[in-house]
């Protein structure tokens, strides 16, 4: 393979890719966009006990369709910058999850959302989506809401750290295998690996091992699993990150 392939090859995996500050803050509004979604949802059932789940997830999706996802994006950038502000984190590089966690809170989501789900509410009322005594349960019970869409939020920073954990592990083994040069094992690493990297806030120690180490292993699987790579070739897998 000659050095011009390589980088090509090698270019795949970062040349398409956004600066971390602005992946990790991609990943916060689309992965806090769910768990609000699933806390909304669980918050208004609790709320509305005798509605069936269909009618309850319909009222969720009325809220969202009032400008609430939109909205809500809105609302999570600012939190971040303003959280950043609070913590005083300087480089704009979440370091670690539980820093997250601590920029969310600081950030005022929740008191965030409390505004997006009054105004949601009101702006339903008037267009008539949703019914004036929907409109009050919810408002009444709001404090509920919150809470549960709270909860949400916090066990979802408990998975991510454990997922974390599991990384650590997946990476760990995958180096012990190619120093073996097992590459079966590694390749059943490689996959956990990047099954759980989706779901966790890529950061920076991170995601330069995982891609160090995609680098690697995509060099020996193309190269008939062959393990003889060329300083040449590991270099260039260790910068092309």
């Amino acid at each position: 393979m000659s050095t011009l392939d390589l980088e090509q090859e090698l270019e795949l995996n970062t040349k398409n890719s956004l600066n971390l500050e602005e992946e990790q803050n991609n990943f916060l509004q689309t992965n806090l966009g769910k768990v609000i979604n699933t806390g909304l949802e669980i918050g208004i059932k609790a709320l509305l006990p005798d509605f069936i789940e269909d009618d309850v997830i319909e009222i969720k999706d009325d809220l969202f369709d009032e400008g609430f996802s939109e909205a809500l994006n809105t609302t999570v950038d600012k939190v971040i910058n303003l959280g950043k502000n609070v913590v005083g984190l300087i480089t704009g590089n979440i370091e670690n999850i539980s820093q997250a966690e601590e920029i969310i809170k600081e950030g005022g989501l929740i008191d965030g959302v409390s505004d997006l789900i009054d105004t949601a509410l009101n702006q339903g009322e008037k267009h008539g989506i949703i019914s004036k005594g929907i409109s009050t349960i919810i408002k009444t019970g709001k404090d509920t809401l919150l809470n549960t869409i709270e909860n949400n939020i916090d066990n979802n920073f408990d998975t991510q750290i454990e997922t974390v954990e599991k990384l650590d592990k997946y990476i760990e083994r995958w180096q012990k295998y190619y120093e073996k040069q097992d590459f079966n094992n590694m390749e059943y690493q490689y996959e956990k690996i990047m099954e759980n990297l989706e779901d966790v806030l890529p950061l920076e120690e991170i995601v330069i091992k995982a891609r160090q180490l995609e680098n690697i292993h995509n060099l020996i699987k193309n190269n008939g699993k062959n393990f003889n790579l060329s300083e040449e070739e590991l270099e260039l897998a260790n910068k092309l990150i």
